[in-house]
């Protein structure tokens, strides 16, 4: 079994649910959910979407990669150790939801003071990725902060409508899987 069969593996049994009905964060409901963070935080799996995710962001030119809270901050870190055991460093922040209300009140977390993303280009990673939306809320932020995006990573695509919103955007969707792999009995762009 290769790395993308047995993350696919871990994946598929320790996050993945078919039946009964889920709200998604788009505010849609499914039969399919997928909650990656035991995945994530599984030492095999951390392990195996790093190093994925890391070759991915450094195929495509990264020199940071980034995320929105609270599902793409295992990934980035995880991403970011696996890129310097690959010898190709990256750097890594997250972005915040919402500003806190003390310490330096900053959207991005991860710089040390002075720095700054100007210049830098960034490849936003994602845990699951239905329409886009979130992801874009964290695009804009970095956008603002100087950096340039043009790819975004996601572990799982449920082939909603994100990869049309993103292109929109001027952003290409990368998927390492695509619900349509782990469902049975659904169409490729069916909310099941």
């Amino acid at each position: 079994m290769d790395d993308r069969q047995r993350l696919f593996a871990i994946i598929r049994d320790r996050s993945f649910r078919q039946g009964g009905r889920f709200t998604l964060v788009s505010g849609r409901t499914s039969t399919i959910y997928f909650n990656l963070k035991p995945a994530m935080l599984d030492p095999d799996g951390a392990r195996l979407m790093g190093a994925a995710l890391a070759g991915k962001a450094a195929a495509l030119g990264a020199t940071c990669i980034s995320g929105l809270e609270m599902g793409a901050v295992p990934l980035v870190a995880a991403a970011a150790a696996m890129s310097a055991v690959a010898q190709n460093p990256l750097r890594a922040c997250f972005i915040r939801k919402q500003a806190k209300d003390h310490g330096t009140k900053s959207l991005i977390e991860g710089l040390a003071e002075g720095e700054d993303l100007t210049g830098q280009v960034v490849v936003v990673l994602e845990d699951v990725t239905t329409t886009g939306g979130s992801a874009l809320k964290a695009i804009a932020v970095l956008r603002e902060a100087g950096a340039t995006i043009d790819h975004i990573v996601t572990i799982v695509d449920r082939e909603e409508g994100a990869t049309e919103t993103f292109a929109a955007a001027g952003i290409t969707l990368h998927a390492l899987y695509r619900k349509s792999e782990f469902a049975h009995d659904i169409e490729p762009g069916s909310p099941g």
